[in-house]
């Protein structure tokens, strides 16, 4: 099985015109996503790969039906009305591979999302993948590419940074391990969904049985995975490297995300609140692999 994204998985592309939306949509497609239509304020009637595009995402659900997910290929300063047009069409799930969004409106979208019970991946997420089955947002890059890294197995992935989402399920595929699904949850100093928040999923998945995370020093998202194991809604292994344990207080690393205030969101404070809880944290990245293998065996 796979979390969020399946083979049923209905997906919207907006901004499907545009250079990337337009890239991706085919990629998406070619790698077996069910994207059912685009969405393009003024494009309505035209087609992309195949694709019907539509005025407004209420015209393409009018059309196609419930959608239930999309993907958000629009400018930053103008996502946070894409994201509320979806949302009122009734959408529950959106990848915003968008970055450089006001934080106003990352808070307002937050927000507005969990009162209407969607789920928001990013901003800042290069997106999701079920490995054989679909994708949304660019990660995977092509489908030749995306089928030869990201072979279908027992490990779920969680990464904060977009190059390592691709980069751990290599190492886990070199170790002999395929991934059920991977999760970059973005780069946004506000995103949408926690790792606190993917891990029961991953608990509640029976092909999921392991999880490996390449982290970041910033933000709360380790510190909420820690939580999420201490209070036993996720059981399984899990193995986590902090990465930029080398950054000085205040320096930024990585991403806006990604900046150590006030003794918080520090590698330190970050290993010690997971190990504290019984997670498996490595020094190196190349250790998740096997640490996770040897896991999975012994458990």
């Amino acid at each position: 099985m796979a979390i969020l994204l399946t083979k049923e998985t209905t997906v919207l592309v907006q901004g499907i015109t545009g250079r990337e939306g337009s890239a991706r949509a085919a990629f998406m497609k070619g790698y077996g996503t069910k994207v059912v239509a685009g969405v393009t304020p003024g494009r309505g009637g035209e087609e992309i790969s195949g694709i019907p595009v539509f005025n407004t995402v209420a015209e393409a659900v009018k059309a196609k039906g419930a959608i239930d997910a999309s993907v958000t290929f629009v400018p930053g300063p103008g996502l946070k009305d894409a994201v509320y047009e979806a949302i009122d069409s009734g959408i529950k799930f959106i990848v915003s591979p968008v970055e450089r969004v006001p934080l106003y409106d990352i808070m307002e979208m937050v927000a507005y999302a969990k009162l209407k019970g969607t789920r928001l991946l990013g901003p800042g997420s290069i997106g999701i993948i079920s490995p054989g089955i679909a994708a949304a947002g660019w990660l995977g890059g092509t489908p030749d590419f995306a089928r030869k890294v990201f072979i279908p197995g027992p490990v779920g992935v969680i990464s904060r940074s977009g190059g390592q989402s691709a980069t751990v399920p290599w190492a886990l595929n070199r170790a002999g391990l395929g991934m059920t699904t991977v999760v970059h949850v973005g780069t946004e100093p506000v995103t949408g969904t926690s790792m606190g928040e993917i891990l029961p999923l991953f608990e509640k998945d029976p092909d999921t049985l392991g999880v490996a995370v390449f982290g970041e020093i910033g933000g709360p998202h380790e510190e909420e995975a820690a939580d999420c194991v201490r209070s036993g809604q996720f059981t399984k292994p899990l193995v986590v490297f902090v990465a930029g344990a080398w950054a000085p207080e205040g320096m930024r690393f990585s991403h806006a995300s990604s900046i150590i205030e006030r003794g918080k969101g520090s590698a330190k404070s970050k290993v010690e609140s997971l190990k504290e809880a019984g997670v498996h944290v490595v020094d190196r990245p190349d250790e998740l692999a096997p640490t996770i293998k040897r896991l999975i065996k012994i458990h």
